[in-house]
């Protein structure tokens, strides 16, 4: 930990659960620091088991935080104060000895690819918000895993929280208990510590019995130090802290030192109809529709799609040069608004048992209801808005938060793959980055290289969600869909990335980009998309068995102009779908070049420059 303002009250709080002795020193020496500092009124160690779990929701529904939803088995609701309902990249930051060993220096401006701290104002901001602040309170110790146990590729980290809120959901999101703790003796650990910011008695009144302090909102990362450090926010990207901070940030500083990568990819297999498989990984900004792709239902016969997970990929070479891929998550954080039997099939079939829904709306009948979840309501039953109001769909304002959330177990999906859960991986032979573009960007298009597919995966660019708390519809760079999530300089992360190429007998991916939201003049959407996006797919694994067509184009190899399986698919205007206007993409290239000399600068890697010049050089002759 930082230097430590010493506790006024310098005793330790008693133990009410688990047995401080037994861990390992390290463990408990953090344990013990950080409850002299924050002075819970007592310790619980989370041992993970069902009895433990009902005491938590218990505490909780006690305290006025979740309701129990009487429509589904085992399912909850929690509704935030709303100051505190996503991630705030604005108070999300890095703590580095240089600037530059978190982001690359801009050019002019503020850097978009991360939010360095240095040391001394962290421990000016530490000092002023931790002592004493979990007063009245349990501190819980949760040890957890991130991917299976006995995985090689998993890590093992210990939060300290007093919310009985990311007790539940760590639960879920995470391999937690007596079994990560027994994994502990001999290994590293990266160290999270958790507060809402609210110690008791409180100063005033909470909203909606949601504790959050968000005037003093802190989420930082000591990569050098393996710790994360969190403060004032119980929504889950803030305070689940195995999730983003340590799966991505943290993990993709630990991913550079070992050789692997963390990211923000979906992992899926595919079989076709003789029976063989792939695996694919895919970076997708939120709201993009990575999770329906994650747990696709194809509309192609004889194809099958399994889910391995739907937001986050660890993934290294094995001996042979297979590129391997753990899902480190045990569950699934879904945004809900547009989860319906449409989008989602699967999804709507994972979510109603042992689920914990924040900031959706609630039916009069226990049930739950948001945007575009496509089903009419019975005669008779009311909606109650993630705001406790009363609503009908002429209020003119949403039901649920557009960032409202599910929580909820993966081993429930239906189609999660066999080998989820295999600790030596699944192995990866595509990856697929997109984005959700209205123009100009084809339906699919393959890579050259691997280099080109570095630097289409740098070059990605989206619209806004509302995940964090951008406002409105604005196109956005957000290479590799890892802009608030890269844990170092973003240009060392290409420049690794790169280096992937120089393993020795490394057996590299081809790299595809997708983009399902091209409209035409209209505003119409030229591709159906869902289960359509198997056809693309389709096209995909051909492409790596070497059996479809393709032809080069200045952007990437797109499919030949029969090799698109359609099928009976009606109305899909195949030139417009692939049209690459010289207008437009000259347009592109000079945004991605201006991206790369400002935001990059010097650390811009020289095979990202060559491929750009390249790019340029293909436009022009379009």
């Amino acid at each position: 930990m930082p230097p430590q303002l010493k506790a006024e009250v310098n005793v330790m709080p008693r133990v009410v659960q688990g047995d401080l002795q037994s861990l390992p020193p390290e463990a408990r020496d953090f344990i013990e620091s950080n409850a002299k500092l924050c002075q819970p009124e007592s310790i619980h160690i989370c041992d993970g088991s069902e009895e433990e779990n009902k005491k938590i929701l218990d505490i909780m529904v006690e305290q006025g935080m979740i309701k129990k939803l009487s429509k589904y088995e085992n399912c909850w609701l929690a509704l935030t104060d709303p100051r505190d309902v996503a991630r705030i990249e604005s108070k999300t930051v890095i703590i580095t000895q240089e600037q530059r060993d978190t982001t690359p220096i801009p050019k002019s401006g503020t850097s978009q690819l991360g939010r360095w701290m240095s040391e001394e104002d962290f421990e000016k901001a530490f000092n002023t918000r931790f002592p004493g602040c979990m007063q009245g309170r349990t501190m819980y110790v949760i040890p957890f895993s991130m991917g299976p146990i006995e995985s090689p590729l998993s890590k093992i980290g210990i939060e300290l929280t007093d919310s009985p809120y990311v007790v539940a959901s760590m639960r879920i999101m995470t391999r937690m208990g007596t079994a990560a703790l027994k994994s502990l003796s001999n290994r590293d650990f990266v160290k999270c510590l958790h507060s809402v910011g609210c110690p008791l008695p409180l100063k005033e009144p909470l909203i909606n019995n949601w504790p959050c302090n968000p005037e003093l909102t802190l989420i930082a990362h000591l990569p050098d130090r393996r710790e994360i450090i969190s403060f004032g926010s119980g929504y889950g990207g803030n305070s689940l802290l195995g999730k983003k901070c340590f799966a991505l940030r943290i993990a993709s500083r630990i991913a550079k030192e070992e050789g692997w990568l963390a990211e923000h990819m979906l992992i899926l297999g595919i079989t076709n109809p003789e029976g063989e498989k792939k695996y694919f990984a895919a970076a997708f900004p939120s709201a993009c529709g990575k999770t329906n792709l994650a747990m696709m239902n194809p509309s192609l016969a004889g194809w099958k799609i399994e889910c391995v997970g739907d937001d986050i990929a660890w993934m290294k070479f094995d001996e042979q040069g297979n590129l391997r891929a753990i899902n480190p998550e045990n569950g699934f954080f879904g945004v809900a608004p547009g989860t319906s039997v449409k989008t989602n099939p699967n999804a709507i079939k994972t979510i109603f048992k042992n689920t914990i829904f924040t900031n959706v709306a609630e039916t009069s009948d226990g049930g739950v209801y948001w945007e575009g979840i496509d089903e009419p309501l019975t005669p008779g039953v009311t909606v109650t808005s993630w705001k406790n109001k009363n609503w009908t769909p002429d209020k003119g304002e949403p039901c649920a938060h557009p960032n409202s959330r599910f929580c909820t177990p993966a081993s429930q999906c239906p189609i999660m793959d066999p080998a989820w859960e295999s600790p030596e991986g699944v192995p990866i032979e595509g990856i697929i980055f997109g984005g959700r573009r209205p123009a100009g960007v084809p339906l699919v298009y393959e890579a050259f290289n691997w280099q080109h597919g570095v630097f289409i995966g740098a070059a990605m660019r989206s619209e806004a969600t509302a995940a964090a708390e951008h406002k409105g519809k604005i196109i956005m760079h957000d290479p590799f869909a890892m802009r608030p999530f890269f844990g170092y300089n973003f240009g060392k992360y290409l420049a690794h990335w790169l280096s992937m190429a120089h393993r020795p007998a490394a057996k590299l991916p081809r790299i595809f980009h997708v983009n399902w939201f091209r409209k035409n003049s209209q505003g119409k959407f030229l591709w159906p998309g869902y289960g359509e996006n198997s056809r693309v797919l389709e096209w995909m694994f051909n492409r790596i068995e070497g059996k479809a067509p393709a032809k080069p184009t200045a952007i990437g190899y797109i499919p030949a102009d029969t090799a698109l399986n359609l099928k009976g698919l009606e109305d899909v205007n195949l030139t417009e779908l692939f049209d690459i206007s010289k207008e437009f993409w000259e347009k592109e290239v000079e945004e991605i070049k201006r991206y790369f000399e400002v935001q990059v600068n010097a650390d811009l890697p020289y095979e990202i420059e060559r491929e750009m010049l390249a790019l340029e050089m293909r436009i022009k002759q379009l």
